[in-house]
């Protein structure tokens, strides 16, 4: 990048561009001295939202799975803030879907707003939860990822 050259950014994502989710209420203590949430919250958030559809989905048993994702790249842009007592929808759809990995878009949404406060995306790699050796995404995990590509 040169000097002084400023950086486009990226517009945020529309509730639409996503395929499920889940609500999550903001709590007290995930305000940062800024007044805001803590941008180390969005990516608890991301994880648990991610976790959440697979577990109900019945693709992942988070005691007993011999295959599990470990992530391994993640970001985020930041739109609006989200602050304490916001509700907030937490959005999800698959980008990319490898033999062994799968990148997630993630969308925070507050409240009714249909434009996301805040988008990101990170990168599971299945592995074989005794080896951490990389495996195929086994066939009922790869169907419930399937069913959010984008």
């Amino acid at each position: 990048m040169e000097r002084g050259k400023l950086v486009e950014r990226a517009s945020p994502p529309v509730w639409d561009d996503y395929r499920s989710g889940s609500a999550i209420t903001t709590r007290w203590n995930d305000n940062d001295p800024y007044g805001h949430v803590n941008n180390a919250v969005y990516y608890l958030w991301f994880d648990s939202a991610v976790n959440r559809y697979l577990i109900e989905q019945g693709a992942l048993d988070i005691k007993a799975s011999k295959v599990i994702g470990l992530v391994v790249n993640t970001s985020c842009d930041y739109f609006a803030p989200i602050t304490f007592p916001d509700d907030v929808e937490v959005r999800i759809r698959v980008g990319k879907l490898g033999n062994s990995s799968v990148t997630y878009g993630v969308g925070l949404f507050r409240g009714e707003e249909k434009t996301a406060s805040a988008a990101g995306s990170f990168t599971h790699v299945y592995v074989d939860r005794e080896t951490r050796r990389p495996v195929a995404l086994p066939a009922p995990l790869r169907s419930v990822l399937e069913a959010i590509c984008v």
